[in-house]
């Protein structure tokens, strides 16, 4: 299962450091060539505007802040992306509802299969 992801370019959104620490060692042994993350909604955006991403994991609240406008730009750019949370996940708009929600703590397994499928769709 090693290397799946060589040589992608990841954008990941998140704010729990823990979390982020854990996502990028997975993303680390998937063979992701780099990792970008954001914790707040203004810096993802900025680097949206700055760098190219093969597919992008957002975390839907950002301390209290909804990530909405991160989803919308991430669209916009045509970069795939998957949302993670805390919560159920039934709080997606509408228009993002085919998106795949990862629900933490999610293992492993769970990352690489929904990445996989994003960038090889």
């Amino acid at each position: 299962m090693d290397e799946l992801l060589s040589g992608c370019r990841v954008l990941v959104v998140e704010d729990e450091m823990l979390i982020l620490m854990m996502i990028e060692d997975m993303l680390a042994d998937l063979g992701c060539e780099s990792v970008t993350v954001a914790a707040t909604v203004d810096k993802a955006l900025t680097l949206i505007e700055e760098q190219a991403f093969d597919a992008a994991m957002l975390d839907m609240n950002l301390s209290g802040v909804n990530s909405d406008s991160v989803a919308d730009a991430l669209a916009a750019r045509g970069v795939p992306f998957v949302f993670s949370t805390g919560n159920n996940g039934h709080d997606v708009r509408d228009e993002f509802r085919d998106r795949a929600v990862l629900r933490k703590p999610f293992k492993y397994e769970e990352l690489a299969d929904i990445l996989t499928s994003l960038l090889h769709s």
